[in-house]
């Protein structure tokens, strides 16, 4: 969807400045939130996809004023409500309703570090063949969909040259709406810095961009 969350080539958001040494936490709550996320998530009521789409459906002015974890934070509340982990109530209340069944967690504490180092691969076994090779030109899509996409604003109806293939990978554009997960050959593909940006662009520059198959089209 274009939101605010697809920040690539706006103006007037102020520099990035990294943060020397920073902390993994720069605060307790944020890891708990950490926790909280990876723990209510072991009950797969939602995927990834669903997840990022949750945040982008965030209305623009409390993106913007929200810290990292306090996206999360409100993502996996509203989603833990939507599929009935939760109530609104209990939510505003932060307490469990007493009359509620209490729900027997999907993940031990013995379980989380292995889950942890396994984490959620999102490769795929196939039969659909890559329709791209190595050293092919191709043209981004040019689509403005309400719902999740990962081919950014910036980077539609754009013609590039693939530079590498990633195997298959679950589509986040349909998994993010349990359409399937589509999986399909993903590639990177290399822009020229002044055709994302023009010609105040360093003609020497390029952009690599991670793109599945139905984002691109021949040239």
């Amino acid at each position: 969807m274009n939101g605010v969350h697809d920040m690539g080539g706006m103006h007037g958001l102020g520099p990035l400045v990294p943060e020397q040494n920073e902390p993994v936490w720069h605060a307790p709550w944020e890891a708990r939130v950490f926790a909280l996320t990876s723990a209510i998530g072991a009950w797969r009521k939602w995927n990834l996809d669903e997840s990022r789409q949750q945040i982008e459906r965030m209305p623009g002015a409390d993106y913007l004023r929200s810290s990292y974890y306090e996206k999360w934070l409100i993502r996996t509340v509203a989603l833990a409500i939507q599929t009935g982990l939760l109530t609104r109530e209990e939510a505003m209340s932060g307490r469990p309703d007493p009359a509620a069944q209490a729900a027997t967690p999907p993940l031990k504490a013995a379980q989380v570090e292995p889950s942890m180092r396994r984490g959620g691969p999102t490769t795929r076994s196939v039969d659909r063949q890559p329709v791209f090779r190595v050293g092919d030109s191709v043209r981004t899509r040019n689509i403005h969909p309400q719902t999740h996409t990962r081919l950014p604003r910036y980077a539609r109806d754009k013609q590039g040259v693939v530079v590498a293939l990633h195997g298959a990978h679950v589509f986040p554009d349909s998994n993010a709406l349990r359409q399937g997960e589509n999986a399909q050959p993903l590639y990177t593909v290399r822009f020229k810095a002044q055709d994302l940006w023009g010609e105040a662009a360093n003609a020497r520059d390029t952009v690599c961009i991670d793109l599945w198959e139905d984002y691109l089209a021949p040239v």
